[in-house]
């Protein structure tokens, strides 16, 4: 029997673009997704473009997920993510995660310093075959760049704490960060995660319930800083994402090499920083 999700990331692809059509294309998913699907707040601009841009878009890579199945031109691009490496953000000034959370741990770190940003995928592509292929091309980007450590905000849709009660606990109990790589939301926008106490928690059910994006995270082991920030714009609570790239690059490092006929060299002080709390056996769906 044909695995129909298998079938469909046969064709898949991911990329770096810098082709200003296939970005522009990812700036009209974004808005296709955030502004449409999860109901941000458009301004007036933003409206009349249908597209979602800020001034991050000129200094990042924008990685793309092309499924080849679909008619050529930029209709294909189904996915996409923003990567911003710390000399660009340093030209800028600053972090995009910085406005939500202090993240001077991570400064201070001594990593080689990547964050994710403004990641979405239409519906239909929402599996773990395609995601497979998202994090295969992200784990190329990492090796390519000796990338150290990854950080950055990601969402639960929404922004009605009591709603979220039970995921921001159990990302609280089960994935919070090790002290030493702990961000931490910013005091004025601090929500706390702590809500329900561990024991009462159905750790497979809430697993269940996450965005596929985090539950992604989740499963490569990443872990969650400290505190939650409610954004009004884009109809989310967020929390700050922490992963040392072993993580990824283990998983994906024989496929890799295989591509590239290149090893990667895996920083030894990172590979041994795991989450203070690993995720229990049941989350493993």
């Amino acid at each position: 029997m044909i695995d129909l999700q298998e079938a469909v990331a046969d064709k898949v692809i991911v990329r770096v673009t810098k082709d200003p059509a296939e970005i522009e294309a990812a700036q009209r998913l974004r808005y296709k997704v955030f502004y449409e699907e999860y109901k941000a707040v458009a301004d007036e601009k933003t409206k009349r473009l249908q597209m979602d841009i800020d001034d991050y878009d000129a200094i990042t890579d924008h990685l793309v997920v092309v499924d080849e199945n679909l008619p050529k031109g930029t209709e294909q691009i189904v996915g996409t993510y923003r990567l911003l490496r710390r000399e660009a953000a340093e030209r800028y000034g600053k972090f995009y995660t910085s406005d939500e959370y202090d993240i001077s741990p991570l400064l201070k770190s001594g990593a080689v310093l990547l964050e994710l940003g403004r990641s979405c995928v239409l519906p239909p592509y929402r599996t773990r075959p395609v995601l497979q292929k998202l994090w295969q091309g992200i784990a190329h980007y990492v090796a390519d760049h000796k990338i150290g450590l990854m950080f950055g905000c990601a969402s639960l849709h929404g922004t009605d704490i009591d709603a979220l009660k039970e995921q921001l606990s159990y990302l609280y109990h089960y994935h919070l960060a090790a002290p030493d790589l702990c961000p931490r939301a910013v005091q004025s926008r601090y929500v706390e995660m702590n809500l329900i106490p561990k024991e009462q928690l159905n750790v497979k059910q809430v697993f269940s319930s996450l965005p596929p994006l985090i539950k992604g995270y989740m499963r490569l082991g990443a872990s969650i800083g400290l505190g939650a920030v409610v954004d009004e714009q884009f109809n989310t609570t967020d929390v700050c994402i922490v992963m040392p790239t072993h993580l990824v690059t283990q998983k994906y490092l024989k496929h890799y090499q295989r591509v590239t006929n290149n090893s990667i060299i895996l920083d030894d002080e990172f590979a041994s920083k795991t989450p203070s709390s690993k995720p229990p056996a049941t989350t493993a769906v």
